[in-house]
């Protein structure tokens, strides 16, 4: 899952919880975009793709952060 995501959707990927638990994972991806709108589109597009395969056990939580954001 981890490298297919990041293949198709170039993002970077890791798993971040339920590393002892085969049927649950957690994984965090962080994606970086031109503009908001492009982030928005990626992120839009990878969650269409795992409503497609994971239709009744996935959630999402996005953040969306400017380089600003990351400057202490």
């Amino acid at each position: 899952m981890k490298a297919h995501l990041s293949r198709r959707f170039g993002v970077s990927v890791a798993e971040t919880d339920h590393h002892d638990l085969w049927q649950r994972a957690t994984l965090s991806c962080a994606l970086v975009a031109r503009d908001a709108a492009g982030a928005q589109s990626q992120a839009d597009a990878l969650e269409r793709w795992l409503s497609a395969r994971f239709p009744e056990g996935y959630s999402v939580e996005r953040t969306l952060l400017s380089r600003e954001d990351l400057r202490p």
